[in-house]
């Protein structure tokens, strides 16, 4: 018989729990230290790439088109869609990036849900890669594919287990950048052209800044769900 879900995470933490929260202590240490070097702007720009993603999932869904994406050295990029429900599309760049940061942590808890979310995260970058419009984008594609096979390859034929903490990694980067990055982009910096910008015009109830404090507490709230989920699962 299976257990119930411990919701009230009763007697946390055992092992498991507590390496998974030791583990997202240290990643978080290490991207904050390493922050503003070029070593971590492959796992900055995978969060860009989930960015734009979310967009053309966006449209997709809503039955619109997506004619090509980008992502700049420089991290930033851009959709371009045809069709589709406008403001489903907008605030799901922001949105979505957390959210697929929660969906990496959370498949990080298991070896199965790893791979999936491995093969998963190499397939998009598969498809993406025939409707890039820039190289930098088709390098992160090709980049990633080849790196996730070679961890696949290690995970599955040596005694290097690292698959669970690599998705973790990218889960807890995509999760802090997708919260700095509103931060930056939408309340500190007020980028006129962001998609907060342009969701104010056809939902001018807010601000721009207003809907990016709104879109940021989301974020921040499936970061703290993440950790909570987590710690579900494995209890």
């Amino acid at each position: 018989m299976m257990n119930s879900p411990n919701w009230e995470l009763r007697g946390c933490c055992n092992r498991n729990q507590n390496t998974f929260l030791i583990t997202i202590g240290i990643f978080t240490v290490v991207i904050l230290l390493l922050w503003r070097t070029f070593l971590l702007t492959p796992f900055k720009l995978i969060t860009v790439f989930l960015h734009e993603a979310s967009h053309a999932v966006a449209c997709k869904l809503t039955c619109g088109d997506v004619e090509g994406m980008e992502v700049n050295a420089n991290e930033g990029g851009s959709t371009t869609t045809r069709g589709g429900i406008y403001w489903l599309i907008l605030p799901a760049g922001y949105l979505g990036s957390s959210f697929w940061g929660m969906a990496l942590i959370l498949a990080s808890t298991n070896l199965l849900t790893a791979r999936i979310a491995a093969a998963g995260l190499g397939l998009a970058l598969f498809i993406v890669l025939f409707i890039a419009k820039n190289w930098t984008l088709r390098g992160l594609c090709i980049g990633f594919i080849v790196f996730l096979a070679i961890i696949w390859v290690l995970q599955e034929l040596t005694t290097v287990k690292i698959l669970r903490y690599v998705i973790l990694f990218i889960g807890v980067m995509n999760s802090l950048f997708s919260v700095y990055d509103i931060y930056d982009d939408l309340i500190s910096r007020r980028v006129h052209s962001s998609d907060a910008e342009k969701f104010a015009e056809i939902c001018p109830c807010c601000t721009g800044c207003g809907w990016g404090v709104i879109w940021g507490m989301i974020s921040f709230a499936f970061l703290c769900a993440s950790l909570y989920l987590g710690l579900v699962i494995l209890s």
